[in-house]
């Protein structure tokens, strides 16, 4: 039961995931804006959404064109932000306790989404090397925002409807 529900927001659940590391790029863009020789980093969105649903083996929502070309498996529930085995610690004192730890953020590695990063050609070079136009990266910045808010609020009202649902065959 838990499989098919999964499923059916493993569509909008990648979507935000590579909303949120779009943001984070934009946003490392706009802070670098003045760093000599910083080039201008960016990732395809629709590129990088269907990559992540090929790799997860999620199914599209109806309409759209499953990004493996059929019937796809459904998503594996996604673990929240935990420690997991996997990364070594390296002990300095005394007292530090040792062990293999990982972090891994909610809807998996963003390794996933940034595969094809790409670096943004400046429209006008600065001397310095620089690639960051600060025009571009606040219009994509509020461009990609907006598109997470609408992605939220459509994840959002697909719970209420199946709360809904749920709640109005019980009495």
């Amino acid at each position: 039961m838990l499989d098919k529900l999964d499923a059916e927001f493993a569509f909008g659940r990648e979507a935000l995931d590579v909303r949120a590391t779009r943001q984070a790029l934009l946003s490392a863009n706009i802070a670098n804006a003045d760093t000599p020789g910083y080039l201008a980093r960016d990732v395809d969105f629709s590129a990088s959404l269907a990559g992540a649903l090929r790799e997860q083996g999620a199914a599209t929502p109806s309409g759209m064109a499953s990004p493996t070309g059929g019937n796809a498996s459904p998503l594996a529930m996604a673990q929240p932000a935990s420690v997991t085995s996997g990364m070594t610690m390296a002990t300095t004192e005394a007292g530090h306790m040792a062990g293999n730890v990982k972090l891994i953020p909610t809807g998996g590695p963003t390794e996933q989404y940034t595969s094809p990063l790409m670096y943004r050609n400046p429209v006008q070079p600065a001397l310095d090397g620089n690639t960051v136009d600060l025009d571009t990266e606040r219009v994509q910045f509020a461009d990609n925002a907006l598109h997470f808010e609408a992605g939220m609020t459509t994840l959002s009202t697909q719970i209420k409807t199946m709360l809904s649902a749920i709640t109005s065959g019980s009495s």
